[in-house]
């Protein structure tokens, strides 16, 4: 799967909460994980995130929304139940992105989903945990972007293997600023 995705989660104060959606989101391959105005001490959160994920993914605790930066042309999607929100599975995630989760026990608020590019809602009559909702859209991201065989018919698992993967030559952006020239074989 190309590109990459960070989750975070805005105003959390359940370190557990935090730890859950840490440890899934190394499950899942995120690039980084983050917090914003947050209440998190790593020790109690470790007792969710038994794989410690903050020693093996990049770990950013932003004091506020104002010193929240992401990586250059990283697309930031909030998370919320909202009515304009669109709902996940007609979702098409970005190839680089950052999913921000609201607090436990609240919702985004109206600057912080202006300053979203997308925001999604997973289709359900009341709000989930905090921790689900990150692994359902986590999960989204990797079933709608990967490779996997195609879903059969009848129940069951795949009849199908996965299209296999073809690799093509190299692709130039600017073809005639990358040919070479062929050496001059004249002599002197």
């Amino acid at each position: 799967m190309r590109g990459f995705f960070g989750v975070g989660a805005v105003g959390i104060s359940k370190a557990m909460n935090a730890g859950a959606i840490f440890r899934t989101a190394h499950a899942f391959g995120a690039s980084f994980v983050f917090t914003v105005a947050a209440v998190y001490a790593r020790d109690r959160g470790g007792l969710a995130d038994t794989s410690d994920t903050p020693a093996s993914v990049p770990f950013y605790a932003f004091s506020d929304l104002d010193s929240m930066l992401l990586p250059a042309g990283c697309s930031l999607v909030g998370v919320e139940l909202a009515e304009n929100a669109v709902e996940l599975p007609s979702f098409r995630h970005p190839k680089q992105a950052a999913y921000l989760l609201g607090p436990e026990r609240g919702s985004l608020a109206p600057e912080l989903m202006a300053r979203c590019d997308h925001v999604i809602k997973i289709p359900t009559q009341f709000c989930v945990n905090v921790s689900v909702a990150a692994a359902l859209v986590m999960y989204d991201r990797v079933q709608s972007m990967g490779r996997f065989a195609p879903r059969p018919v009848a129940a069951g698992g795949p009849i199908e293997a996965p299209p296999e993967h073809v690799a093509g030559g190299p692709r130039f952006r600017q073809a005639a600023a990358f040919r070479a020239t062929p050496p001059d074989h004249e002599s002197a």
